[in-house]
């Protein structure tokens, strides 16, 4: 049961830790100049937003990111951009 809850607890810690990596990409990445976690600002708020795109599939969001299709045209490197888009989802 200790092992178990060991394990439990790592993996915990290993989410906080990938949560706080993709929060810190999203600074920056400018993101959090036109978004925040619960409220709206420029933009809508990333919870908002993963609720919008919870089932949608990353690549296509990466690649509407990419062509400036209903957000500013990004720049950032894909692999970034797939970071933030499943961040966001899993809000």
């Amino acid at each position: 049961m200790k092992k178990f809850a060991m394990i439990l607890a790592a993996a915990g810690l290993l989410m906080a830790g990938t949560a706080q990596a993709s929060a810190d990409l999203a600074d920056k990445s400018g993101c959090n100049k036109c978004h925040a976690m619960d409220t709206k600002k420029m933009g809508p708020s990333y919870k908002d937003m993963g609720k919008k795109i919870k089932s949608a599939k990353a690549e296509e969001i990466v690649a509407k990111l990419k062509e400036g299709k209903g957000h500013p045209k990004q720049a950032a490197p894909d692999a970034d951009l797939m970071t933030l888009t499943k961040w966001i989802q899993s809000l």
